[in-house]
């Protein structure tokens, strides 16, 4: 009796997880084109003008997110004046991928350089929060005559000495991911976006209507929720594999981290990374947390901006 009780129970919540899904899907639905690449098929959405020429401005946000995250503070100022393209990460958001072990920077950038590549884009600056920042590093790496600048928010670059969430290791667990997943989860999660997007944001206040306005729910669903699991129990791994060839970017790079973040030490990360890349540098804001682009976004606009071919001709002709 208790057998069959359990696999009942189990039943229910199946069920209310995949109506719960859907509505979820029902309410946030994609807002750009998708773009097929190896394993992957990718959904992106393409503003301002196409007509300007490159370098072009991409978009990558952090873990436990999706482009909406991005869009929000830095796309649409971005776009009065400049082409910019915004990825939701493979198996994020809307986008896709085969295999939950593609879950690595390296990976990811590839698939992103290929659906930039069958875009026709070619010379880009890279932008990317947190995790998005060890893909814009392995960009860089992978594709270093396409990427003309980096900026990296907040971003995560060397290993460090803490594990992550619970839920992420129990994501990444064969059998025990999905079963959980595809039943208790997604109500669970569901309940506690908002308290989780309070903590990120620390010491800064959460921007009013931020989860439904970034789409945040799309996060729970099954997929996304297993996806997001891999990404983070795989990642200080992969980044042990790629720090030794940090030395090899070339491209002008600014760093972006807030004193006040508890979520990834600047200590840890930024700190270290200007030390080893040349020609780095490291803007440090006073009392700032995690989301950088949400706390300081016109900050963030002016070093994309920066980077920009005149800008930097603009510059160089006014020291001479």
């Amino acid at each position: 009796m208790i057998g069959l009780w359990v696999v009942g129970t189990l039943v229910v919540l199946a069920l209310v997880t995949r109506v719960l899904a859907i509505s979820i899907e029902h309410a946030y639905p994609p807002q750009g084109r998708f773009v097929d690449v190896r394993g992957a098929r990718l959904h992106v959405v393409d503003l301002g003008p196409r007509d300007l020429p490159e370098p072009t401005i991409v978009l990558i946000h952090g873990a436990s997110a999706n482009l909406e995250s991005m869009r929000r503070p830095l796309g649409e100022a971005l776009a009065r004046c400049h082409r910019v393209i915004l990825f939701d990460r493979p198996g994020h958001g809307w986008s896709s991928r085969t295999s939950l072990q593609d879950s690595t920077p390296a990976i990811q950038a590839d698939m992103i350089a290929e659906a930039l590549a069958k875009m026709g884009i070619d010379q880009v600056i890279m932008v990317g929060h947190s995790w998005g920042g060890a893909l814009v590093v392995a960009f860089a790496i992978r594709h270093p005559d396409r990427a003309t600048g980096l900026v990296m928010l907040a971003p995560v670059t060397h290993p460090w000495s803490t594990g992550v969430a619970w839920y992420h290791n129990v994501a990444a667990t064969p059998l025990i991911g999905p079963l959980f997943a595809y039943t208790v989860e997604l109500p669970v999660a569901l309940a506690m976006l908002k308290r989780g997007a309070r903590g990120v944001f620390l010491p800064q206040l959460v921007p009013a209507g931020y989860v439904g306005d970034t789409a945040l729910p799309l996060l729970v669903r099954p997929r996304e929720f297993l996806a997001n699991g891999h990404d983070m129990v795989t990642l200080k791994n992969a980044i042990e594999v790629q720090q030794p060839r940090y030395s090899d970017i070339k491209a002008p790079t600014i760093v972006m981290h807030g004193d006040a973040d508890k979520t990834v030490s600047i200590a840890i990360h930024s700190r270290a990374f200007v030390r080893e890349v040349a020609g780095s540098r490291l803007i440090e804001l006073a009392g700032i947390g995690h989301m950088v682009q949400d706390a300081a976004p016109q900050v963030v606009v002016d070093a994309i901006e920066s980077l920009m071919p005149r800008s930097q001709a603009a510059v160089a002709a006014a020291t001479r």
